[in-house]
């Protein structure tokens, strides 16, 4: 009992300690006032603390290492300081010259308190202490190593643009800024993350977005109570309407390109600092089988090649679940010639059909998640070489039939025309759902299943709109950009299904 107490008052003691060192008011002693961001850090390694003198004055820098432009910090601050002629002794006038005309920056400002000064100087910026005074500026000094914008590794396409989305929240805001040239681009600020304190921004088009969309966003957003969120993921599954749901919500990309598609169309697009994944919403399931390079093509190749994905869609998830139930159940309905072709390819394998398709479908994703690990230039060699060998050596072993080795390499190629992750992730576990339902009841089971998710997706929302639409509710002028896309003169309206502002994307005299 005396052990289990005394860890309850020290669980408690730092928390208040803590909460009690933020709230610290300055003073006008330099040295006090750098002792406290000492013990605030913990006298940090990669705290970095510069005194000089300008004039009569003590000044010093405090930044931390890694975080700030050193070299920035030099030519225009330090240099600065050091050479100012005048000296004035009131150290408030000389603080307000400093920011007026000394510090050669576009981001200054006051703060009083230490609170200010930890996120200050955590966000990357240099503190100028003088001596004095109960005031320091906080210098927009933000800088140091980052990663360069690349082409996406996520999104690769044949015809586009290759820039994609890094780890800082600035640059992928200047990256939507050169692709939407327009005032009305507007980004809603928010922090979140209770000890990490991360910028996150909602961006959206004022003028086309529905305001109440947007106010739902926000009011979402606000709700969010996390010491730390390291990825976008946290906020999705945070502000998401449904988790117990498959199908993702909310659509992550790291393609400005088809960011700012999305905010033309009327949707929300949500930024976090630290990950080039940014969210878009509201989402829809057309929207997860369709591409940006669907726009970039002739409107009769991009018609085809959606077809041709709605139709591995339905290969994928269906080709192994139909295999099952009639060669389980219906024999029947199987043509008699290949129905003897099947049953001599199984003759000797000592599993039924159910057990064989589980375990190629669970080989098939081991391979496929033991590539994505490996690097990028190994990896789909060894999922494609793996499955050959497991493949040839599974069937001289008489373990599973040669149709099964089809079934399965059928329903992996057409899998890989899933256009995103999250999307694919969810009809592979759906294909395993059918599979069972398949081996329960036949083509009865798959029938009850399919009722059952089409119910489900018609139930479902992304941020209050509904996952099924266009097809329910029907909206027949967003089906020109559904499964076929019609030629881009035709499409002179903004979706429906997002309830713009601006409906009209293509005046009409130009048509």
């Amino acid at each position: 009992m005396v052990r289990r107490s005394f860890f309850r008052r020290n669980k408690k003691n730092p928390s208040s300690n803590q909460k009690e060192n933020f709230t610290i008011k300055l003073g006008n002693d330099l040295e006090k006032n750098l002792s406290n961001v000492k013990n605030m850090l913990d006298d940090a390694e990669d705290l970095i603390i510069r005194h000089f003198t300008s004039g009569s004055h003590q000044i010093a820098i405090v930044c931390m290492e890694g975080l700030v432009d050193k070299e920035f910090i030099q030519t225009h601050v330090i240099r600065n300081l050091q050479g100012m002629n005048n000296d004035f002794p009131d150290p408030a006038q000389t603080l307000s010259i400093f920011y007026q005309k000394m510090i050669s920056l576009t981001s200054i400002k006051y703060a009083q308190s230490l609170d200010d000064i930890s996120y200050g100087l955590l966000s990357g910026n240099t503190v100028l202490y003088l001596n004095g005074i109960d005031q320091v500026l906080i210098l927009g000094t933000s800088g140091g190593k980052t990663r360069e914008i690349q082409e996406p590794v996520s999104e690769s396409l044949i015809r586009g643009p290759r820039d994609g989305f890094v780890e800082d929240i600035q640059t992928n805001i200047s990256l939507l800024r050169r692709y939407i040239r327009d005032p009305n681009l507007r980004f809603k600020s928010h922090e979140i993350g209770r000890r990490s304190k991360q910028k996150l921004v909602v961006a959206f088009m004022d003028g086309i977005t529905d305001q109440d969309l947007v106010k739902e966003v926000n009011r979402r957003l606000e709700t969010i109570d996390i010491d730390f969120a390291p990825e976008s993921g946290f906020v999705e599954q945070w502000i998401e309407d449904s988790f117990l749901s498959p199908f993702p919500q909310f659509m992550n990309t790291e393609r400005p390109d088809k960011v700012s598609a999305a905010l033309m169309q009327g949707k929300i697009a949500i930024l976090l600092n630290g990950t080039p994944f940014v969210l878009t919403a509201p989402t829809t399931l057309g929207d997860t089988l369709q591409s940006p390079e669907d726009y970039y093509e002739r409107w009769s190749v991009s018609s085809l090649i959606r077809i041709l994905r709605y139709l591995g869609v339905f290969i994928s998830m269906f080709l192994p679940a139909f295999y099952i139930a009639l060669v389980s159940y219906h024999q029947g309905m199987i043509p008699t010639k290949l129905a003897f072709s099947i049953a001599a390819t199984r003759e000797g394998v000592p599993f039924p059909s159910f057990v064989e398709a589980v375990l190629m479908g669970i080989t098939m994703e081991l391979l496929r998640e033991a590539g994505a690990r490996l690097p990028q230039s190994i990896g789909q060699t060894i999922g494609i070489v793996g499955g050959l060998v497991i493949g040839d050596a599974a069937v001289r072993a008489g373990i599973v039939s040669p149709i099964m080795v089809i079934v399965v390499a059928l329903t992996a190629i057409s899998s890989f025309t899933y256009p995103a992750y999250s999307i694919a992730i969810a009809f592979r576990m759906l294909r395993f759902a059918f599979m069972i339902a398949a081996a329960l009841l036949g083509l009865y089971g798959i029938i009850l299943l399919y009722i059952a998710i089409m119910i489900h997706i018609a139930n479902l929302k992304s941020i209050g709109v509904p996952y099924s639409a266009p097809f329910s509710p029907t909206f027949i002028d967003d089906w020109k950009d559904l499964v076929i896309r019609a030629p881009i003169t035709l499409l002179k309206n903004r979706p429906v299904t997002t309830q713009t502002r601006d409906k009209v994307r293509i005046k009409k005299e130009n048509s």
